[in-house]
């Protein structure tokens, strides 16, 4: 990003230019925008202690970035930052455990993050040159924090680039590789993925923190304390430049990990292709994945199309040092709609995930429903206890459960009972298949209900039966 947005006083002191901020400002994948020394400022302007100068702003500039970065980028930011959370309650929940939904979680992590610092390098300082309004937080507040909000961006941006690039991998064993999936895509390997993932984006992005400094002047006009943000030495280094800022993060953030994504997406879309053609003798385990698959590639598409134009403006700057200031404004608003988006693409392709996001959040509140607390599905999620099989409905504990036993003279009465749990608390919820041998009941107990609308994504093993109790799916 240009740093004309974030402060045009500032300007001449910083090095515009992409692949990250300019004013400390995130860069790339997360952010189009990094410190560059090249021709745009001289060694004078550079070595300037002052954060006033007297070059006007351009006009049409700022006006056109408080549009796109301090009204559209803060909405969307705003819906984006309720959306990952949204997501991140519903991921965890029990029934949705499993490899790529951890994975999902730590995606939905770092783009919050991601949103919320490109909110505070871009979205507010984007408001006073237009406005006027801010200024203690453009003058004080951001200079200061801009130190560390802006290594911190570039390590979420990072992060995020290859937690995709996980979840597109993973994708790739469970549907292309089905028999590996057992070993390489489970909960334990997913944990250390992304904490693997985490280490690298810290390290690779520790010369963050050097790459600018904090320095205060006098406003002219007022005569208070100012405080700006201009390059390092060894941010405005000819050498660190070239290597790091451009060779270095063009290989590591888009070139390797975009080419890998885009060519296990491929992939993925030629079985995808090859099973709907099939899709009729495929079991329902795997539709299963292959609906997963698809949602997910629609992530991927998303991802690539956000995140390509900041790729192209890195390039641009990098081999012919040409800076489109608009492009970079638009870039980082794509790139922050990209962190934003993922949870409406669940909610429109994944079925169990919609459900349990109106279970948990669009209930009316102030009544009870017959189904509140209930598990609406044919199948059971096992606990591992196989040998502990009760007839009757899934109950909470506490409440009551009907049973019909057949009494002499061939009369039936109904004995209503009251059953309250005295196990240990399992991983999940509990449910019990019917025993076979009971006798059909004369009348539906009003209150508890059972279908198959909650999660059908639930599926039995390979057996059909697995001893009369169904294992959960943990897709959407």
């Amino acid at each position: 990003m240009n740093i004309s947005a974030i402060n045009y006083e500032v300007q001449i002191l910083l090095a515009n230019g992409t692949g990250g901020p300019e004013t400390a400002a995130p860069s790339s994948g997360a952010y189009a925008g990094n410190f560059s020394h090249q021709g745009e400022l001289n060694d004078s302007h550079l070595a300037a202690v002052s954060c006033y100068d007297d070059y006007p702003p351009n006009e049409l500039l700022v006006e056109f970035e408080f549009w796109i970065s301090g009204v559209v980028m803060n909405v969307v930011a705003l819906i984006g930052i309720l959306g990952n959370i949204f997501s991140m309650v519903i991921l965890s929940r029990p029934q949705m455990r499993s490899s790529i939904n951890y994975l999902l979680i730590g995606l939905a992590r770092c783009d919050t993050v991601l949103i919320l610092t490109s909110v505070l390098i871009f979205g507010l300082c984007a408001i006073y040159p237009h406005t006027g309004y801010l200024y203690y937080y453009h003058y004080q507040i951001f200079p200061k924090i801009s130190l560390v909000v802006y290594p911190l961006a570039m390590i979420a941006q990072t992060a995020s680039v290859y937690l995709t690039l996980t979840v597109t991998l993973e994708r790739y064993v469970a549907v292309c590789h089905p028999l590996r999936a057992r070993a390489l895509c489970t909960y334990g390997r997913a944990r250390l993925y992304v904490v693997g993932i985490l280490i690298f984006s810290i390290l690779y992005n520790l010369p963050r923190f050097w790459e600018v400094t904090l320095i205060s002047s006098k406003h002219p006009d007022t005569g208070l304390t100012i405080y700006c943000v201009k390059a390092s030495d060894m941010r405005t280094d000819a050498t660190y430049i070239k290597i790091y800022i451009h060779w270095l993060y063009m290989i590591f953030v888009y070139f390797l990990p975009f080419s890998l994504i885009s060519f296990f997406n491929l992939m993925i879309y030629r079985q995808v292709r090859r099973a709907n053609k099939e899709r009729q003798r495929l079991s329902r385990s795997e539709k299963r994945e292959i609906g997963l698959a698809t949602m997910l590639i629609c992530v991927v598409i998303v991802f690539l199309l956000c995140n390509l134009p900041a790729m192209m403006i890195n390039i641009v700057e990098a081999f012919y040092n040409v800076i489109i200031e608009y492009m970079v404004k638009v870039s980082n608003l794509l790139v922050t709609i990209n962190s934003s988006v993922n949870f409406f693409i669940y909610v429109i392709f994944g079925e169990k995930f919609k459900r349990i996001f109106l279970l948990l959040f669009c209930k009316p509140r102030g009544r009870q429903s017959p189904d509140d607390g209930l598990i609406h599905d044919d199948s059971s999620f096992s606990n591992g206890d196989a040998s502990n099989r009760n007839s009757g409905r899934f109950q909470r504990v506490g409440t009551t459960r009907s049973t019909s036993t057949k009494l002499s003279n061939c009369s039936m009465r109904t004995i209503r009972t009251t059953v309250r749990s005295t196990r240990a608390p399992s991983p999940g919820p509990i449910v019990y298949y019917p025993a076979r041998d009971t006798l059909p009941r004369l009348t539906q107990p009003p209150t508890i209900t059972r279908s198959s609308s909650m999660f059908p994504d639930w599926n039995r093993t390979e057996n059909g039966t697995n001893g009369g109790i169904m294992m959960a799916s943990s897709g959407f």
